[in-house]
């Protein structure tokens, strides 16, 4: 069984193996027209959406394959506290292969963990968007005739952007890249993305707050909207939402093949009178990722992806609305009491705080239960979701029955 849930699951060389797919089926697409006959594809979209959802069902119906599925929680058994690990093992029974969208980090892996089925991560929550980022280095690739040797410049919501966090993931393995973070303060890029994709393989990169400044830097410039939904209140989101808008007064500086990519939708960061630019590539983005699922779904029937890693270790995630910060990622052996205990000091900070818990892969047998036992506690006392995996039966011992909780 395998499954697309990270963009980092990819090496440069497999991403570029799937964008010169997706370019030959974008020149002979009636070479592709059978590909998955008789074969179904499930959506299961938790969360709105218009360009992933209907280029997946696009992709599969081009490839002459089926589609069922749901384009939003209320219209599924989840709006009854149906887990999330019960809704993908019903649906493996009537599909092929699982496109996913979902509020919450983490559900997708907890997905792959329990479906019978190869499943897609189209986006969740603020962490990771795979497909999107394979659609924008496509974008760039045909744009600019190569993905190394390049200033990029992301703008406006940095902080909640998983496109944004995906596309410097990728990127960082590139050469000659150099990253330009143009954000207010209140919306910077997460600092466990720059530690772990800028800071620790040496990427250079500049923060700013002026859009102005840096424009003439840029060899692409990568606009986000500012999300509402991931604010939690109105009054920040009022204050943040018009921090960036892109017109054509702004773009006299820039350089005059520079690409202005945008993962869409927009609500005003870009003024439609950008639109005729030829610089802006928003809407051939949009079309390249009809191109890059085509790749994907096939690929996905025929389970060519890469397994998801990790099964064989703890990897205990604390998912703020940052991202997820991954606090222990060891092998087995390597993980000592002293170390969790050190550990749960730091975790039982985010707790309170209310932020999900992700615990998957493999529990340290060294470890004594109490441990878990101790952080169940803290958890159940805080009352917020925890999904766990592998040897959880460990922490299920100590948790009370909740719909939040998805059990393997």
């Amino acid at each position: 069984m395998k499954h697309l849930i990270d963009i980092m699951q990819l090496t440069p060389q497999e991403i570029m193996e799937l964008i010169d797919t997706a370019c030959a089926i974008m020149e002979h697409p009636e070479q592709y027209a059978h590909k998955c006959d008789g074969k179904i594809l499930a959506t299961l979209f938790f969360e709105p959406s218009t360009r992933t959802r209907l280029s997946f069902e696009s992709a599969m119906l081009s490839l002459g394959g089926k589609v069922l599925g749901v384009a939003s929680a209320e219209s599924s058994s989840a709006s009854k506290g149906e887990t999330v690990a019960d809704t993908v093992r019903v649906v493996s029974c009537y599909s092929d292969i699982i496109a996913m969208r979902h509020p919450k980090e983490g559900a997708p892996l907890v997905a792959s963990m329990h479906a019978q089925v190869p499943v897609i991560n189209a986006g969740d929550g603020g962490h990771n968007h795979p497909t999107q980022t394979l659609t924008d280095l496509m974008t760039i690739y045909r744009e600019k005739g190569r993905l190394d040797d390049l200033t990029i410049g992301l703008c406006g919501d940095l902080k909640f952007g998983r496109t944004v966090h995906s596309l410097v993931a990728a990127m960082s393995r590139c050469t000659g890249i150099r990253f330009v973070l143009i954000s207010p303060e209140e919306l910077k890029l997460p600092r466990y993305v720059k530690d772990e994709y800028l800071k620790k393989p040496g990427v250079p990169y500049t923060q700013s707050t002026s859009l102005e400044a840096v424009m003439p830097e840029l060899d692409v410039l990568y606009m986000t909207r500012v999300q509402r939904e991931r604010f939690f209140n109105e009054e920040d989101y009022l204050r943040l939402r018009d921090s960036y808008i892109l017109t054509p007064d702004k773009l006299e500086t820039a350089k005059p093949d520079m690409s202005i990519l945008h993962p869409l939708p927009r609500v005003n960061e870009i003024a439609a009178a950008v639109d005729n630019d030829p610089r802006a590539c928003y809407f051939r983005q949009a079309k390249n990722g009809r191109y890059i699922r085509d790749t994907l779904t096939s690929m996905g029937i025929q389970h060519d992806f890469v397994e998801v890693p990790g099964e064989t270790r703890t990897n205990i995630k604390i998912v703020t609305e940052a991202g997820v910060h991954t606090d222990i990622n060891e092998p087995g052996s390597g993980v000592t009491e002293s170390d969790f205990r050190r550990f749960t000091d730091r975790l039982n900070g985010y707790i309170r705080r209310g932020n999900m818990i992700v615990i998957s892969g493999r529990v340290p047998p060294n470890l004594p239960v109490e441990l878990y036992a101790g952080l169940c506690k803290s958890v159940t006392e805080a009352n917020i979701p925890l999904i766990v995996d592998a040897d959880g039966a460990f922490l299920r011992a100590a948790l009370p029955a909740r719909p939040e909780i998805v059990k393997p």
